[in-house]
Formats: C-alpha cells, structure tokens, sequence
C-alpha cells in the first residue's frame, strides 16, 4: 500500500463525496476585556491602587437648619438619615421645644450610629456615621457675657 492510500484510508478520503456545510452565523457575544497586565507591577502592589466604588462619594452636604417648631425635627431626622450633616440653630425657639428637639435627635442620631456635639450656644452639629469630626470647640464666653464681635 502506497502512503497516497494511507492518507486516503485514515482520513477516509475513499470515493466519498463531502459537502461542505457552512457554520451558522450568530451574533458575537459581548466578551469583557481582558485586563491588561503590567510587568513591573505585582498582584499585590495592584490591590492597593483599587478603590472601591461604594466607598466614593460624589459629594457630601451640610444641611443649616433652624427649626421654628418642635415638629420640624422630624425633617432634621430625615436629612440624618439620608446621610448629610446638619447644624441645628435653637436659638430662636421656647426652651423647652428646643430641649424636645435635642432629645429627639440625640435618639436619631444614635439609632444611625452618628454623633451629636454642641458647638455653640443652642448650636449642635449631628453628624452621621459617615461623616468624622475631629477637634472641639471650647467655650470662652459664657452666656451671660458679650460676645466679641
């Protein structure tokens, strides 16, 4: 047997007809990119560079609010829970409304996990638990004196 007709066996080439059928067409499948590898970067030293997207945020907000009545602390609770810091001025509502109000936020404020400071006369910062506020504000003028301004 001559190599010609080896091929022809093993490849059963012998007085067959073969049709050539095309493959089907379908639509490419969106394939993600590869990521592209560095030589001079390790996999270790490419972890440190990746920030995660939920911890970016695209801006943060102070909310200044100065509640007439007691019932507007809900709208204070809600800007809270939404994630922004609020300053409360109570300095032109009735004493014991304003005291009704600290209580109600201090209790907001703890459910969420933030902070409640005073940072005046009948001025607080409550802050959710996002937001971090370092340094403190001391009093040198007490009620009753002038202020220096």
């Amino acid at each position: 047997m001559s190599i010609k007709n080896r091929f022809k066996s093993f490849f059963a080439l012998d007085d067959e007809e073969y049709e050539y059928e095309e493959p089907e067409t379908k639509e490419p499948e969106y394939e993600a990119p590869q990521p592209h590898s560095f030589p001079n970067k390790t996999p270790q030293s490419t972890k440190q560079n990746v920030v995660s997207l939920q911890s970016v945020q695209k801006s943060s907000k102070v909310v200044l609010s100065e509640p007439r009545v007691y019932a507007e602390a809900q709208e204070i609770a809600d800007q809270l829970k939404n994630r922004r810091a609020v300053v409360v001025n109570l300095q032109s509502i009735q004493r014991d409304q304003a005291k009704r109000i600290v209580d109600f936020l201090s209790g907001t404020v703890y459910a969420i996990g933030g902070d409640i400071q005073r940072i005046g006369t009948d001025i607080f910062l409550c802050t959710p638990d996002n937001v971090d506020v370092s340094g403190a504000i001391s009093e040198l003028v007490s009620e009753d004196d002038h202020q220096r301004w």
